[in-house]
């Protein structure tokens, strides 16, 4: 009896070590916490954020805002709940006298979600202003709220069910009795939209709305033929810059037509401010109101860049506008002033980050503020630019807030959601790889090790490709990566030409070669992680990815039948014509092979995987949206019907209620289920067979 108990002991105690060496699994998604959108009071004495959890039961999603008190420009106390759990709220925002937060959080049967809390303390009730219920753009001094929305309410629109096209040749004889849709436009259907888009004669458009903070009936203050957006006040509050396009519904403009505009808010009077080419787009006034700082971009495939243009003591233009960062590669977003209005800030992903930079407002060098492996996001700054709070992930963490000062110095961390769980599973780091292609190219990716990976042992290895092309992978966390690493398999992903974040000749080095040019730094990237890890069995390679990765994916297993014992291809294109056809984006190809099917016949079937399909020998997992309009499911029934006639071992997947971003806002208990069976589809071709 004691000898059997004695075996029970060591078998428990050889066990405990093991479970705590499990690496990431699927299910692992119920626990994670996602945290964003963070906004630091005028003051700095408070940071909001939203906090994103998965309820499982439920197969939904559930967001807070919350809190964290700061004190000389640390974390006072923890961070807290601050709005009704019972309800869904996100989007905090800040009165200019950081009294106010605002909030979006719908209750109940009102249609308004915009709704506000008082911050003098902990908490408080909700409540809305009387005539506001839009995203609150608020004037300088707090007195005013500007707004864009249709000039109907929502009760007022009429139901959209069984529109017909006002340009419809076609006869209805009972409306009553026709559901279905007469389309004479292009666009008529959009990704992530469940709906079908009206016929744009019929869409009302937005229009910039004016109401007292204290509440009350709004005025309309245009009548614009175009969508209102991007409201900017002037700095004495007479003014209001916005951007709109023109031509937004020409559906066979392609230049950039989106403009800058001025609004005088007392005469009603609007202008175009500035006789630009190309895209001019998030209009940002510097603190004492002397210049007005936006982005341009000339023409699709065009450098995007920080401008400034100064402004008279009025508010209107007074000079010819300055390019900010026109010897500098990299793209800027999210502009922001520095307090003294001396330089000019944004954000830019580089190398697989992202940071912030700054450039003076008389130009020069842009430099760098902060700095690691990771990817900055949801940058706010304090009134007096002293601080500022933002979220931060890397290869091994999920988002979570930090504040600084405004040059990234005494940085902390002050959320630490996903700590707990996190430490009883196993991740490797990611390790960065460079190598040189044929034409002298530096390529970087990024290689995970498996869990558990010891020296001398031979383990698979799955290549992933990202989507765009024109996205990069890089320093921020990917669940599927560790999933793959805790099944004992080497990860990794790469960064090709066509990427972004390596400056735009990088970015737009594959136009009219999808797959006959990054071919090359796929199978040579392989090559130069085989050689640094000898680890790597070469005779068990997967290859995985979605949408442009699903292209690639496709491409290469037909290309390079050889080198691939298993493929996983999520949202891909199998044919270039019926994905024209089909897609909601037939502007992507347009221009990046140079024109229509028609006018580019023979180059849409020269980079169509489905021209090499003959090819493929690897055993493929197909996965897609049953709501995908971006690249609809026609392309993966080719694919599957193609491979099944040739009897390659293929299943199709197929997930209803899902557009083309399952992957990262799919309904909870299917995007698991997505992990599980990639792990599972790789882990049986790879591991078992």
């Amino acid at each position: 009896m004691k000898k059997t108990a004695l075996l029970i002991f060591l078998a428990l105690w050889i066990a405990c070590p093991l479970v705590a060496q499990q690496g990431i699994q699927p299910e692992d998604y119920y626990k994670t916490v996602f945290v964003s959108q963070t906004e630091i009071s005028p003051e700095g004495n408070y940071v909001a954020f939203t906090k994103t959890t998965i309820d499982e039961e439920k197969n939904s999603r559930h967001s807070e805002v919350w809190m964290q008190k700061l004190s000389d420009g640390r974390p006072d106390g923890e961070p807290f709940l601050f709005t009704d759990p019972t309800v869904q709220s996100s989007n905090p925002q800040w009165s200019p006298d950081g009294t106010l937060l605002s909030i979006q959080s719908r209750r109940g049967d009102d249609s308004n979600s915009v709704r506000f809390i008082r911050v003098t303390a902990p908490g408080g009730e909700a409540f809305t202003i009387e005539g506001l219920d839009r995203t609150p753009v608020w004037s300088p001094d707090g007195s005013m709220i500007a707004f864009v929305r249709e000039p109907k309410t929502d009760e007022e629109r009429h139901d959209r069910a069984g529109w017909i096209a006002p340009d419809a040749i076609t006869n209805t004889l009972d409306s009553t009795r026709f559901d279905g849709r007469v389309i004479t436009q292009m666009r008529y259907k959009s990704d992530g939209t469940s709906a079908w888009l009206p016929h744009p004669s019929i869409q009302e458009k937005r229009q910039i709305h004016l109401v007292s903070a204290e509440g009350g009936e709004p005025a309309q203050l245009t009548d614009l033929p175009f969508h209102a957006s991007n409201l900017e006040w002037s700095h004495d509050g007479s003014l209001i810059y916005f951007t709109g396009d023109p031509e937004e519904d020409d559906e066979y403009n392609t230049d950039f037509t989106r403009n800058l505009y001025v609004l005088d808010i007392e005469s009603g009077e609007w202008n175009q401010l500035l006789e630009m080419d190309g895209n001019q787009t998030s209009p940002v006034l510097s603190p004492e109101g002397r210049y007005l700082a936006f982005l341009s971009t000339a023409e699709r495939g065009a450098e995007t860049d920080a401008m400034i243009v100064s402004l008279n003591r009025v508010g209107y233009v007074n000079g010819t506008p300055q390019n900010l960062t026109e010897n500098w590669s990299l793209q800027p977003g999210g502009l922001h002033w520095t307090s003294s209005g001396n330089n000019l800030r944004f954000n830019a992903q580089t190398r697989g980050n992202q940071h912030l930079f700054e450039v003076s407002r008389s130009g020069g060098d842009v430099r760098q503020v902060t700095e690691g492996d990771r990817r900055l996001g949801s940058i706010s700054v304090t009134a007096d630019g002293s601080m500022m709070a933002y979220t931060s992930t890397d290869a091994i963490t999920p988002a979570e807030a930090l504040i600084s000062r405004a040059d990234g110095s005494r940085e902390v961390q002050f959320t630490n959601f996903n700590q707990e769980w996190m430490a009883e599973r196993v991740l490797n780091p990611a390790e960065s790889i460079t190598w040189t292609v044929e034409d002298g190219t530096e390529i970087q990716g990024w290689v995970i090790k498996p869990v558990g990976y010891e020296e001398g042992q031979s383990y698979p290895i799955v290549m992933k490709i990202h989507g765009g092309p024109h996205t990069a992978y890089g320093n921020t966390w990917f669940q599927a990566f560790h999933t793959l690493s805790a099944s004992g398999m080497f990860v990794f992903y790469p960064n090709p030409r066509g990427s972004s974040s390596y400056g735009n000749e990088f970015t737009y080095a594959t136009l009219g070669q999808w797959g006959v040019m990054d071919e090359e730094d796929f199978m040579t990237g392989l090559e130069a992680v085989m050689e640094a890890y000898p680890g790597v069995d070469a005779e068990r390679v997967g290859v995985s990815g979605g949408s442009y990765g699903g292209f690639m994916t496709n491409w290469l297993t037909a290309r390079f039948p050889d080198h691939f014992r298993a493929a996983v291809t999520s949202r891909s294109i199998s044919n270039w014509d019926s994905w024209y056809g089909s897609s909601d984006a037939q502007g992507l190809t347009e221009f990046e092979f140079g024109g229509t099917p028609w006018e580019q016949r023979d180059l849409y079937r020269e980079l169509s995987p489905m021209s090499y399909v003959e090819n493929v020998v690897a055993p493929t997992l197909i996965i897609h949206s049953e709501e995908d309009w971006r690249t609809p499911m026609t392309d993966a029934e080719q694919w599957y019907m193609a491979l099944k006639k040739m009897q390659i071992p293929v299943e199709f997947v197929r997930y209803p209620r899902s557009s083309h971003g399952l992957s990262r806002t799919g309904e909870p208990w299917l995007l698991v289920d997505r992990l599980e069976r990639k792990r599972s589809w790789f882990d049986y071709w790879l591991n078992e067979n």
